[in-house]
């Protein structure tokens, strides 16, 4: 636990908290941003029905983190507590932060299958459409944190630590708690055997990350679409990361990496890859 002023940021350890999260990510990235990836990642989000299938799925996702070799949560939910008027205390902000591996125990691999991964045939039963954008758009927006889960194969620890999400109470915003919350992250990232962290960060949350240590890598994301979506309003993100420590390339990750692109790439573009550099390599947003 943390605790700085009256803010104190701890993991969600009750699941009873789950709905006051979702309520907070909903108010940020639904009613005051409108950004419309979350909003195709939560379809019916503003309804009573579709609001309780959503914290339905992030309760399950909540319930089911798995454990790193070190037994360390590889899905951690953090929430931000402040005081209320009323001596109480309340829910401002939560973030969910990932640690993330493509070698066994060292943290979860990025997803390959999409559809899957994000139960499209549940969210949006028979819509071939809905599941070619969503998985369209959720690739580009991810492509250089993958890419950056494989490169850290090559390194000791094997992970990368991900700010996936950070939303604070529009009623609470402009208190650092978002800071904070990022910050937890980047104290637990040293813990866990000093892990980069990276994220993708809105216009909004951009100055806030590099005080805290982010540097933009590369230019704006680009969402790759077909031309069907291509007039579709999207957020703008860039890739943020604390940086690419330079240590002895363990042989077991360089192995690893490569039987991750060849079970998860197409034979095309993982000749392109693999082309790119000579390792192999391809290469939260806060309010």
């Amino acid at each position: 636990m943390s605790s700085k002023g009256d803010v104190r940021v701890e993991p969600v350890t009750q699941a009873v908290d789950i709905a006051r999260c979702f309520e907070i990510v909903a108010a940020t990235f639904g009613t005051q941003t409108a950004d419309n990836i979350w909003m195709a990642w939560n379809p019916g989000w503003n309804t009573p029905e579709g609001k309780a299938e959503c914290i339905s799925r992030m309760k399950r996702h909540w319930a089911t983190a798995t454990v790193d070799r070190a037994g360390n949560l590889n899905t951690v939910y953090l929430k931000a507590t402040v005081s209320d008027p009323d001596g109480g205390e309340v829910i401002a902000g939560m973030a969910l932060w990932l640690q993330a591996s493509i070698i066994p125990g060292y943290g979860d691999a990025p997803e390959a299958d999409l559809v899957k991964a994000m139960d499209l045939d549940t969210l949006y039963p028979g819509d071939a459409s809905a599941h070619r954008y969503i998985c369209q758009v959720t690739k580009s927006l991810l492509r250089q944190r993958n890419q950056c889960v494989m490169e850290a194969a090559s390194r000791s620890p094997p992970a990368v630590m991900i700010a996936d999400l950070c939303g604070i109470d529009p009623a609470f915003q402009g208190r650092g708690i978002g800071s904070k919350m990022i910050q937890w992250g980047l104290d637990e990232a040293v813990r866990r055997g000093g892990l980069e962290a990276v994220l993708e960060a809105s216009t909004a949350g951009r100055a806030v990350w590099s005080r805290l240590g982010f540097k933009q890598d590369g230019p704006e994301i680009e969402y790759h679409l077909d031309d069907e979506f291509r007039d579709r309003r999207l957020p703008s993100n860039i890739f943020m990361r604390t940086g690419r420590p330079r240590q002895r390339v363990s042989r077991d990750g360089e192995k690893a990496k490569r039987r991750f692109y060849r079970c998860s790439i197409s034979p095309n573009i993982r000749r392109r890859c693999l082309t790119l550099d000579g390792d192999g390599y391809m290469g939260g947003r806060e309010l």
